[in-house]
C-alpha cells in the first residue's frame, strides 16, 4: 500500500465469505477488511466484537487490510 497508507483500530462486525470481514471504525464508518497473502494461514480469523488493526489507503476508504488482531473477545 505504500507510504501514503495509515493504520487504524477497528471492531469486527461480521465474518463475510472468502476470508473477509465487515469492520467498523471508531467514528462509525464501516468497511470491508481482509487478510492478505501468506498471513491468511497464520491468522486464525476474527469473531464479531474483536478489535483489529487495519491498514488503509486514502485512495479507497471502503477496504482495509488486517495487520494484527489486538483483542479477542
Amino acid at each position: 500500500m505504500g507510504e501514503s497508507a495509515f493504520r487504524v483500530e477497528a471492531r469486527v462486525i461480521a465474518a463475510l465469505p472468502n476470508g473477509t470481514f465487515c469492520a467498523e471504525l471508531g467514528n462509525g464508518h464501516r468497511l470491508t477488511a481482509f487478510v492478505a497473502g501468506r498471513d491468511q494461514k497464520i491468522f486464525a480469523g476474527a469473531n464479531a466484537g474483536d478489535i483489529v488493526k487495519l491498514q488503509l489507503t486514502p485512495y479507497d476508504l471502503s477496504v482495509g487490510r488486517i495487520l494484527v488482531e489486538t483483542k479477542k473477545i
